[in-house]
């Protein structure tokens, strides 16, 4: 894995000016981002549109759950954006993950990514919507449902990388929010990690927040965390 695309930067902004000052600061360090709901809905998708032709790469984290036509058209919007990964929710069923793995299929370079278990949520959380089972027991459920629609990955907390790689086999893509530096407050994240635990452990991309964004020097900060990923970083 090209360590300038393992790591994506989530510009979690409310408007295109802060996010444009981040990208500004990386310049070349960086050539793949995070547009969540936030961004999008503030810029529309003229700032995705403007991240592509600027040659970076775009995952549109979008979480789809509603009925499969939807998911399927709004999929087909992000691969006319040029954006390389989207996410659907898995607990939709795999009625909405194969619409949208259907929906990508004219866009080669577009992947459809399964949401597992948000790295907010904890066992306390998933009871209270009638799953009795732990995190990573569901993380696990909703993985295979994933892989069965034809998802290339999932998304999932780094606590769960090494159960997922085991069962996804070399190929998948797991891309792990939740990252934390050793010394940092794991903020909202329930099921906190390192970026190099979860490198270690077999994730293909971290997605990295304010470690980053926040930082005095961001290129400075994006190149720390570079450097701890490197001894552990091996190709796939």
């Amino acid at each position: 894995m090209d360590p300038t695309r393992q790591i994506i930067i989530a510009l979690d902004h409310a408007n295109r000016q802060d996010a444009q000052a981040v990208v500004d600061r990386l310049g070349d360090g960086c050539r793949f981002y995070k547009v969540g709901l936030e961004l999008l809905t503030a810029t529309g998708p003229e700032f995705v549109r403007h991240l592509v032709a600027q040659g970076k790469e775009v995952f549109l984290d979008l979480k789809l759950f509603e009925i499969p036509n939807s998911v399927a058209g709004a999929v087909r919007a992000a691969g006319e954006l040029g954006v390389s990964m989207v996410t659907v929710h898995a607990m939709g069923g795999t009625g909405i993950m194969s619409a949208a793995v259907d929906a990508a299929r004219d866009h080669p370079g577009l992947r459809v990514l399964a949401l597992t278990v948000v790295t907010s949520m904890t066992d306390a959380d998933l009871a209270d919507i009638g799953v009795p089972d732990p995190t990573e027991a569901q993380v696990l459920r909703l993985a295979r449902l994933a892989e069965r629609a034809g998802c290339h990955g999932v998304i999932a907390s780094p606590r769960e990388v090494a159960p997922l790689r085991a069962l996804l086999g070399s190929d998948a893509v797991i891309v792990t929010p939740g990252v934390t530096l050793p010394d940092e407050s794991p903020a909202e994240h329930a099921r906190p990690g390192t970026p190099r635990a979860a490198v270690t452990d077999g994730a293909s991309h971290v997605v990295v927040g304010r470690s980053i964004t926040r930082a005095p020097d961001p290129l400075c900060a994006l190149r720390r965390i570079r450097a701890d990923l490197s001894p552990t970083t091996t190709p796939r």
